[in-house]
């Protein structure tokens, strides 16, 4: 949905990474083409989901590379398993699949990208950086498929009975989160609003204080579910 943002890691420390796949030839490539980056450390490597839940409890990585299926736990289950111990982790969903209900399912879990394996290896250090800046990334095909799910998800909870108060935003942040949930950049809302870049990302910064949650994302599916949202 967004173009990662270039730059390292806040105050020089480089980005500390997890790769989480079941072929070690895939281990092996990631890790090579991040491990040539001054900004970002390869700080463990899983080849199952319940492996790189205790592995990222014990190094605390800033962003996790996960597949989707993978044997004893996958990648979904972990990724839930990792945001319930270590929160503040960013997980970049790297699959095969194109499945509208995994894509789903990973960002409900909370994952913060979503990419198709046939990504070129040069281009995944610019998606851990965009993650770890804060940026969801999901490319436009998918996006698409995404705001078709919202749809139907808005459409499903208008009949649930309304739940517990939610936090209130301000109108300028509905237009921003209504803006999120068409597939928009930062960029392309800025553009869109007539206001800069670095307003887009205080705006997405409060939305994500107020209600709590860690992705853009994330703020979406919460907004549709609570009706603070309708997308058709």
């Amino acid at each position: 949905m967004t173009e990662p943002d270039e730059g390292g890691a806040p105050g020089g420390e480089p980005i500390r990474v997890l790769i989480v796949d079941d072929h070690e030839l895939i281990r092996r490539s990631l890790a090579l083409a991040l491990a040539a980056e001054p900004d970002i450390d390869v700080v463990g490597e899983a080849s199952d989901g319940q492996e790189a839940v205790e592995l990222a409890d014990r190094l605390m990585p800033d962003v996790a590379l996960m597949d989707v299926r993978m044997p004893r736990q996958d990648g979904i289950e972990a990724t839930r398993g990792i945001r319930a111990s270590v929160p503040s982790t960013r997980i970049i969903m790297l699959t095969v699949s194109d499945e509208e209900e995994d894509l789903f399912e990973a960002i409900k879990a909370g994952a913060t990208g979503y990419l198709l394996k046939d990504v070129q290896i040069n281009d995944v250090p610019a998606a851990v950086r965009g993650v770890h800046e804060g940026q969801s990334l999901i490319n436009p095909a998918m996006a698409a498929k995404l705001i078709t799910e919202f749809a139907n998800m808005s459409r499903k909870e208008a009949e649930r009975p309304p739940q517990l108060p939610v936090p209130r935003l301000t109108e300028r942040e509905m237009e921003v989160l209504r803006l999120v949930a068409k597939g928009m950049n930062n960029r392309e809302i800025a553009k869109q609003l007539f206001i800069s870049e670095n307003t887009v990302k205080n705006h997405v910064r409060n939305i994500l204080d107020k209600l709590q949650l860690h992705s853009r994302m994330e703020a979406v599916v919460y907004a549709v579910r609570e009706r603070m949202l309708e997308i058709t």
